[in-house]
């Protein structure tokens, strides 16, 4: 196959396109019309050989296209910079735009003040999901930049250890007075309701091994947002494991078991692909300093 000939403006519509998650939001986005929006990925398919989107909605990125995509946001991300160091000569004055995977409790807690004591050099686009998970989006290229719990580095990326956050076994004084009157026994663990972030956390469940009961499946209530997951817990519909920085004194809650350390640590690494860029580097550096502060 001869060499491909990657045209920037293709290249920037299936970056859009990604992004938006159609056609028409990503013409919106590019000042286009849709239909130059199709015409460019088209082209951009056909010199490369392969589809790269599918065209569900949202849009979905091909194997195929996830090379060109990670090829779309480091070409964004460079001109960018190099935009910076021309003063905004190239007549483009739009900030880079640096999309990035988050655990929800780390968006809620310390990740937000990090970002926003940064210079207005470039804009976020935050992908939430589990920190299990957020290597995924990586790979597929999507984000260039995630919070993982997976310490070994993909290809092309490099990986950091930020520190750990601990989550404990909380629950209202009056939950634990009604399902939990002798203390978390198997019996009442496997019959006291759990709120669950999603189906994604394990993290009750892997509380629920370490208390050693049996085929754990008590009521769960599904709430994947981490201030109303802290809300529902506080409110009494079930018992959870709460990072100690959204627990404060005052908020209701009690450990579900004083008596032993039901603590939890989730180790955190910040990984990013291996491209030398001022931006992308401004972001690890405030990423870290914030870890520095804020995690074990």
């Amino acid at each position: 196959m001869p060499p491909v000939e990657f045209d920037l403006a293709q290249l920037r519509a299936l970056s859009a396109t990604v992004s938006e998650g159609s056609f028409e939001a990503a013409a919106r986005a590019l000042h286009v019309t849709p239909s130059a929006v199709s015409q460019r990925i088209k082209a951009l398919e056909s010199a490369v050989g392969a589809v790269l989107v599918q065209r569900t909605k949202p849009v979905r990125i091909t194997e195929s296209g996830q090379a060109v995509l990670r090829l779309a946001r480091q070409i964004d991300i460079l001109a960018a910079d190099a935009q910076r160091e021309l003063g905004g000569q190239t007549g483009d004055d739009r900030p880079a735009s640096i999309p990035i995977a988050v655990n929800g409790d780390s968006l809620a807690t310390w990740i937000l003040p990090a970002l926003a004591a940064l210079p207005p050099e470039a804009t976020f686009d935050i992908y939430r999901d589990d920190q299990d998970h957020t290597t995924a989006l990586l790979r597929s290229g999507t984000v260039m930049a995630a919070i993982t719990a997976d310490a070994q580095p993909i290809q092309g990326c490099t990986s950091t250890l930020l520190g750990t956050m601990r989550y404990r076994a909380r629950c209202s004084a009056a939950f634990a007075e009604r399902w939990l009157p002798d203390g978390p026994t198997r019996g009442a663990l496997g019959r006291a309701p759990v709120v669950v972030f999603d189906r994604k956390d394990d993290l009750q469940d892997a509380y629920l091994r370490r208390a050693g009961t049996p085929r754990p499946n008590p009521p769960r209530h599904h709430i994947p947002s981490s201030a109303d997951f802290v809300r529902a817990i506080t409110l009494g519909l079930g018992w959870g494991m709460v990072p100690d920085m959204q627990a404060t004194p005052g908020d209701g809650m009690v450990e579900v078991d004083d008596t032993v350390d039901s603590a939890i640590d989730v180790p955190l690494y910040w990984q990013q692909w291996q491209l030398q860029s001022p931006t992308l580097d401004q972001v690890a550096a405030a990423i870290r300093e914030a870890a520095a502060l804020h995690l074990h």
